[in-house]
């Protein structure tokens, strides 16, 4: 596996290198992320899960793409909020597993209050 910190250096070179840390801003990446994640569920809107499945087969390269735009703003967005993103992910999983039990989540998809 890649480390996450050399990946974040290459975002941050090839923003530098064309001078974008000026439009980079917490909004604008927020922005990018939530636009990107539109476009990748554009693919599979309107779509049985059937059809859903083809379209990952038949669009692989689109979708991987559309991941990696989404997974670039985030860690960049990260790195500029000098944020942990994996620390921030794991206690995140650490408060998510508090509000969703085992014995009460397991299988159902109802949100926590509703547990």
């Amino acid at each position: 596996m890649r480390d996450m910190q050399q990946v974040v250096e290459r975002i941050r070179k090839f923003r530098n290198e064309r001078d974008w840390m000026q439009f980079h801003h917490p909004k604008e990446m927020a922005a990018g992320i939530a636009i990107e994640a539109a476009e990748l569920m554009e693919l599979f809107l309107w779509k049985t899960e059937e059809e859903q499945m083809a379209i990952v087969e038949s669009k692989r390269e689109q979708i991987e793409e559309e991941l990696a735009d989404i997974g670039m703003f985030l860690l960049e967005l990260a790195d500029n909020l000098n944020v942990d993103l994996l620390a921030a992910i794991e206690a995140k999983i650490e408060k998510n597993a508090k509000k969703y039990p085992i014995e009460k989540a397991k299988g159902r998809s109802d949100k926590y209050t509703e547990l």
